[in-house]
């Protein structure tokens, strides 16, 4: 079992940023980088504080800074403003590179999206899953309709100055026939100038999927990783190393 500080540095090798939080979903952007390189920035997705956040945002802001992050993701605005959001982030010198957000935020208020997402800092507005009970999703073309979806979106996004990804769960794992999933089909489905994936990998070792493997077969496809750990048949979250997950 690897504790907080031998994880960073044996992940240091390979990635440029990480984010690890307690029990969170840790955001990391891999870009390429030197061999010895070590992780410069930690960054945590808010969803993981989002009670906290709810009842006092600007205090749980404060907090995430005090502990030593630098970057948050957003999951939300917790009932305030972009700008009122943009001043806290300022006043504890965080920044926030990725939003999560609704696919319909940019299908059908992309004004506003666009207009909140330049307030706030962002470069990524990343899609955390879809309204799976209204979309037929049995069938390798109904992944691909999906994809379409995310074409579209990517190119509104690309237009308005940013870049579109989409984080998967475990749904995007399962077989559909052939030894092919769903995720599969939406890397191949989609224009890599267009569509970018953030792989979060308990979810995909939660759906019997090798997060290596992908990476290794779609190199420069996942842009941004969420990293907390696996624990027991029920695949509990928890922290980094302290799960079941082969991280070293």
């Amino acid at each position: 079992m690897h504790n907080r500080r031998s994880f960073l540095a044996a992940l240091g090798a390979t990635a440029a940023g990480l984010a690890v939080g307690r029990r969170a979903d840790a955001l990391t952007a891999i870009e390429p980088a030197p061999a010895r390189a070590r992780l410069s920035r930690i960054g945590l997705q808010l969803y993981t504080v989002r009670r906290m956040a709810a009842k006092d945002l600007a205090g749980t802001l404060a907090q995430v800074a005090r502990i030593g992050y630098k970057e948050v993701e957003l999951a939300g605005l917790y009932n305030h403003t972009a700008a009122e959001f943009h001043d806290l982030l300022e006043r504890n010198r965080l920044s926030a590179p990725s939003s999560h957000l609704a696919i319909t935020a940019i299908e059908t208020d992309a004004a506003k999206t666009f207009a909140d997402a330049k307030t706030l800092g962002h470069q990524w507005l990343t899609v955390p899953s879809m309204p799976w009970a209204t979309i037929p999703i049995q069938t390798a073309d109904d992944w691909k309709a999906v994809a379409k979806r995310f074409n579209n979106a990517g190119a509104k996004t690309k237009d308005a100055g940013f870049r579109f990804a989409y984080h998967n769960h475990n749904l995007e794992l399962r077989n559909l026939g052939g030894g092919t999933t769903p995720l599969d089909v939406l890397v191949a489905e989609t224009d890599p100038a267009l569509v970018s994936f953030e792989m979060d990998l308990y979810w995909v070792v939660n759906g019997g999927g090798n997060p290596l493997a992908f990476l290794a077969k779609y190199p420069g496809r996942f842009k941004m990783l969420h990293v907390k750990d696996s624990a027991g048949p029920d695949h509990q979250i928890v922290d980094v190393g302290a799960g079941d997950i082969d991280f070293k």
